[in-house]
């Protein structure tokens, strides 16, 4: 499916995406029972991008967690992102949806979301980097795991070398660095060219998800 001209609301949320630096993906907070007081705190200090991410939600219950980020986002003015659902990403208003290289293809999500709605690829190799990088639908995507990560049991992890391929290729749409990264790994991270990165510990198991949005916040502007 080709894309059409972009709408208004199409040209603003691809400014905001060229602006973004810190993607956090995060649960519903179900343990600690704080997600909205969470989410203001990352929120304001420097997360551009918010991901629900948490398996085995039923529908009806993810929704009702995605209000909860839908108003955060509206807040601070940071972008909401949904994963691997099309529909909910749909029902929701979602700004971003996020798909897998399992999920479904990128003409089948663009049918159900329409255009008013940026779709994100994750790439594990220099092949699949390659190719989400010329797809034709997609508007940005995340290179790793840098690290193994429990988030992800079993995938193998390309390491830094996967960032710095996509670096010198000088890509033209945003991408984000992600898989294990932390506040004593950025530099390394960053090292490789990258500019953006997705975190998800280093943040929602922080003693201070605020403090730590923020250090992340204070070291990526300085890129």
């Amino acid at each position: 499916m080709s894309r059409q001209i972009p709408t208004d609301r199409a040209v603003e949320l691809h400014a905001r995406l060229g602006r973004a630096r810190l993607y956090l993906c995060t649960d519903a907070r179900e343990r600690q029972g704080d997600l909205p007081d969470f989410l203001d705190a990352v929120l304001a200090n420097g997360v551009d991008l918010v991901q629900l991410r948490q398996k085995g939600l039923e529908a009806r219950q993810e929704m009702e967690y995605l209000e909860v980020f839908r108003a955060a986002c509206e807040r601070h003015g940071a972008l909401l992102a949904v994963n691997d659902r099309a529909d909910i990403a749909h029902a929701v208003g979602a700004d971003v949806l996020h798909l897998g290289q399992d999920d479904l293809p990128v003409p089948a999500a663009r049918r159900i979301v329409g255009e008013d709605i940026l779709i994100g690829r994750s790439t594990h190799s220099d092949e699949q980097a390659s190719a989400a990088s010329a797809e034709p639908g997609v508007d940005y995507f995340c290179a790793g795991p840098v690290w193994p990560t429990p988030t992800k049991p079993g995938r193998a992890a390309p390491g830094p070398k996967l960032l710095r391929y996509v670096a010198e290729r000088r890509e033209a749409r945003p991408w984000f660095a992600i898989g294990g990264i932390d506040l004593t790994n950025l530099d390394e991270v960053l090292d490789t060219g990258a500019t953006r990165v997705v975190v998800v510990r280093a943040i929602t198991d922080a003693a201070d998800p605020g403090a730590a949005a923020a250090e992340f916040t204070r070291r990526l502007a300085a890129v």
